[in-house]
């Protein structure tokens, strides 16, 4: 008769035992969302497929390939890295719109995308979106627009120098932001110096020359430095871009060394993250 008696005191909403198994749940419930809170705000992006570049050294370096709804920044150490940060945006973005924020300085300094241009490197110029702003400030405020919207794949903003609206704080703000929606974010850096900031990868980017008898001539060549990795190592790769395919490839040029894990790829670089 006792055990009756307890299993229907149990089973009414309240009772004692049920309160307590409800405010357990709720205090369960409440830390998840404050540690899930805690993962967006330092920058470690949700556990989510990575999109493989193609080559297989910087794939197995990144755990797979390029993390989907993170920063990733790209700085220019020559013309070409418009190009870089370009390709890893249709990488990113799928069959999604391919955003492109870029101020009206950096348009005329550095130039713009062409459609037929996108099209050879195995782009769509249908996904393509070009948003011009007059200034670094309005390409970041246009940035978080956008970043608020889950349905787009990727998108590319450049800003050239050391603007002050991008500082640390902004960083963590995009980083949170692309955690968020889901949307891949490329910062590219023209004409600027390493600072610290809340992005997943940086990558330094130059042009590589190609060997005479190379064939691909069609195909971009890119000196690459992956001088930080939050989540894993760092290396130097000599990437080819397959446009036929639309994917990264070792270029036949001959192979460029990793850096060892363990340490950057440049101190110097290492001394400004």
């Amino acid at each position: 008769m006792q055990f009756e008696n307890d299993s229907q005191q149990s089973g009414r909403l309240d009772s004692p035992r049920r309160r307590s198994m409800i405010e357990h749940n709720m205090n369960n419930s409440a830390k998840i969302a404050e540690l899930r809170h805690s993962l967006a705000r330092y920058g470690l992006p949700p556990d989510r497929q990575p999109i493989p570049l193609g080559h297989p050294q910087a794939d197995s370096v990144l755990g797979g390939g390029l993390r989907p709804g993170a920063l990733h920044e790209v700085f220019a150490s020559g013309w070409s890295a418009s190009g870089f940060a370009v390709l890893l945006g249709i990488l990113a973005a799928g069959a999604k719109p391919f955003f492109w924020v870029q101020p009206d300085f950096e348009a005329l300094e550095y130039g713009a995308v062409s459609p037929h241009g996108l099209a050879e490197l195995g782009g769509d110029p249908r996904q393509l979106i070009l948003v011009r702003t007059r200034k670094g400030d309005d390409a970041l405020s246009a940035a978080s627009d956008i970043l608020g919207c889950p349905h787009v794949g990727a998108l590319l903003l450049e800003i050239r120098g050391q603007p002050k609206a991008l500082d640390l704080v902004t960083s963590r703000r995009l980083s949170l932001a692309a955690a968020t929606s889901g949307v891949s974010v490329i910062l590219l850096r023209q004409s600027a110096a390493c600072e610290p900031s809340a992005a997943l990868t940086r990558w330094q980017v130059a042009s590589a020359p190609s060997r005479d008898d190379d064939e691909d001539w069609g195909n971009p060549l890119f000196d690459a430095r992956l001088v930080r990795h939050r989540a894993g190592g760092l290396g130097h790769f000599l990437m080819q871009w397959d446009s036929e395919n639309a994917v990264f490839c070792e270029a036949h040029s001959g192979a460029v060394a990793a850096a060892p894990f363990h340490r950057p790829a440049d101190p110097q670089i290492a001394r400004a993250v």
